[in-house]
Parts: structure tokens; C-alpha cells; sequence
């Protein structure tokens, strides 16, 4: 019990030493970005018709801090980060924390609920694609994954919607109906949310399940023709038992390990998603940040959460991961 508590310990301490550097690299790279956040920000009021001089910028640097040295300036972000304060938006002077709310939440939400998806179908479906001797199921199931690697989530997503404004009149925008929009959450507002965002679900969870099979399908076909599974049958150990017991349980285990890169890139498909649904949530904050107001300050907060919560999943992975497989528990406990 000891060791597992140590191998915790360290595990949580290598998601804290990763968030840290990980920390340094978004600031870093938000401080690259030509101009500060004074400047870029009296430069937008230039442009709405204000009368900026250098003595206002001078006046702005020292308000947010931006004349003090590098290091001072990345410790006091990545601490007041860690208690949830990301600061103000550079541009459009909000709170950030207030400002991401919900919303990323909601985007987190959605991406875990597209994985969940993906290999609810895909671990099942590819258990059984390698174990089936039909070819007509194999080539159909082979068929159907490599539709979802082919085509485009985003083709996929304007497909729906616009078989959706045809036949039922309704392009599926959005994420809540316009009388829910700006309304307190309520259960009328969570079953309006739910009847929206199935669809950016099933869109993320598409090439996702395809590319998840795949994986299921090539590891499990490589722990079937293992010696220790036909020494198992040998012994009569047959069916589902087999399966489940002995060549699933090691297959599964490089599957559940890739559930934090699996999120990255589910994650990373949801900014375009959220441009072509308009989604209002993190996804689509993160793009006009980035291309539209270069708010960097936004961009690295939104960064900064989606690597907390990978870092947090593959902590967890890890820890079920010890307690799940054998193998990997043994090099724990000795």
C-alpha cells in the first residue's frame, strides 16, 4: 500500500512539475507576441477614434505590472493561475475567469463526452472485428472506419446541417435556442443545451471512434495470437471469458493510457467545429483571440486550462492504468 501511495505521489508530482513548464512555454510565448498588452490594447483604441500617446502606454505597462522583470511576471501569473485568476483580457478588458465562465466548461464537457462516445462504440466494435472470422462484418466495419478518417469533420458538420435546414427547417446552431441563450440555467435550459449539443458531440466523436477502432482492432488481434491466450484456451478457458480475461485486459491497457492525447486531439478539432456551428463557448474564444484581437492573454489562460485538464486525465489514466493492469502493478509493487 506504501509503494502505490508513492508511485501516486510521484505521479501527481510530475502533472505539477508539467503544468509549471508547460506554464513557462505559454508565457513565454505570449511575451514574444511583438508588442505588450499596453501597447496592443490603446493601439485598438486608436483605431475606435481615442488619442493614444506613449506617456498613456508608460502609464498603462506600470498598471498591469508589465515593468517588472520576466520572472516576477511568470511566477505572479502561474500563482494566481493555480488559484484560478488568470487576470484581465488584454483587449477586451474583462476578467478572464468571468469572462471563460462556463464556457469552458461546457467546451471540456463536450470533448470528454465525444471521447466517452468514441470508445463506447469503438472497444466493443473492435474487440469484434478482430475476433470475427466473417469477412462481409470485417470489410463493413473496416469500411465504416475508414469513412470516419476520410471525410472532414467539418464537411461532416456542414453535411448535417444543411440535411437539417432542408427537411426539419433548423440548422442546428448553436448550443442553446434563442430563449435560452442569455438565461439562468435551469432544467428547461439543460434539456434545450442537450437537444444542441448532441450534434458537435457526435461530429467530434466521428473521426475519433474511426480512428479508435482501428487501435482496438490492431491491438487486440496482436494479444490474440499471443501465447499466453492460447495457453488459456488449452487450459478451457473459451468465449467472452477468454476474450475479456486475458487478451482484452492487456489490450485495453495502451487505450486507456491514450485517453489525454485522445482529448488533445479532439480538442484541437473544436475551434473549427465552434466556427461552423457558432458555438459560443472556449473553442471559438480561442480563435478570435488568436486570429481576430491577438488577445494572448485569453488565448494562454484557454491553453493553460485544456493542458491542466490532459495533464489531470492522464493522472487519472495512470492511476487506473496501475490498478487495472497486472503487469504495470507488479512493477509497483515488486
Amino acid at each position: 500500500m506504501l509503494l502505490f501511495a508513492r508511485f501516486v505521489a510521484i505521479r501527481a508530482s510530475l502533472a505539477v512539475l508539467t503544468l509549471v513548464i508547460v506554464s513557462f512555454i505559454v508565457f513565454s510565448l505570449m511575451e514574444m507576441v511583438p508588442g505588450d498588452c499596453a501597447e496592443r490594447y490603446l493601439a485598438f483604441k486608436n483605431t475606435q477614434g481615442s488619442m493614444i500617446s506613449i506617456a498613456d502606454i508608460d502609464v498603462e505597462r506600470v498598471r498591469l505590472g508589465l515593468d517588472k522583470p520576466f520572472m516576477v511576471r511568470w511566477v505572479t501569473w502561474i500563482t494566481n493561475a493555480f488559484q484560478g485568476d488568470f487576470g484581465e483580457s488584454c483587449i477586451l478588458r474583462l476578467n478572464i475567469s468571468r469572462l471563460l465562465g462556463e464556457k469552458f466548461w461546457i467546451s471540456l464537457g463536450i470533448s470528454l463526452t465525444a471521447l466517452a462516445f468514441a470508445y463506447a462504440i469503438a472497444i466493443p466494435v473492435g474487440i469484434i472485428s478482430a475476433t470475427s472470422k466473417s469477412a462481409v462484418l470485417n470489410n463493413s466495419l473496416r469500411l465504416v472506419s475508414y469513412m470516419g478518417l476520410a471525410l472532414p469533420n467539418f464537411l461532416l458538420a456542414l453535411m448535417i446541417m444543411l440535411f437539417s435546414t432542408v427537411v426539419f427547417g433548423d440548422s442546428l446552431t448553436g448550443l442553446f435556442s434563442k430563449e435560452f441563450r442569455d438565461a439562468a440555467w435551469s432544467y428547461d435550459r439543460v434539456i434545450d443545451f442537450l437537444s444542441r449539443a448532441w450534434l458537435p458531440v457526435f461530429i467530434l466523436g466521428w473521426s475519433a471512434t474511426a480512428f479508435a477502432i482501428q487501435t482496438v482492432r490492431a491491438l487486440m488481434s496482436d494479444e490474440i495470437g499471443k501465447l499466453y491466450v492460447t495457453a488459456a484456451a488449452a487450459r478451457g478457458v473459451s468465449g467472452r471469458r477468454l476474450l475479456w480475461r486475458y487478451p482484452a485486459r492487456h489490450a485495453l491497457g495502451p487505450i486507456i493510457n491514450s485517453l489525454g492525447f485522445d482529448l488533445n486531439r479532439i480538442f484541437n478539432e473544436l475551434p473549427i467545429i465552434a466556427l461552423i456551428l457558432t458555438l459560443t463557448e472556449a473553442g471559438s474564444l480561442l480563435i478570435e483571440s488568436l486570429a481576430r484581437s491577438n488577445d494572448q492573454q485569453l488565448a494562454g489562460a484557454i491553453i493553460f486550462l485544456l493542458t491542466a485538464s490532459i495533464v489531470a486525465l492522464n493522472f487519472l489514466t495512470d492511476i487506473l492504468l496501475a490498478i487495472t493492469d497486472p503487469r504495470v502493478r507488479r512493477s509497483i509493487l515488486g
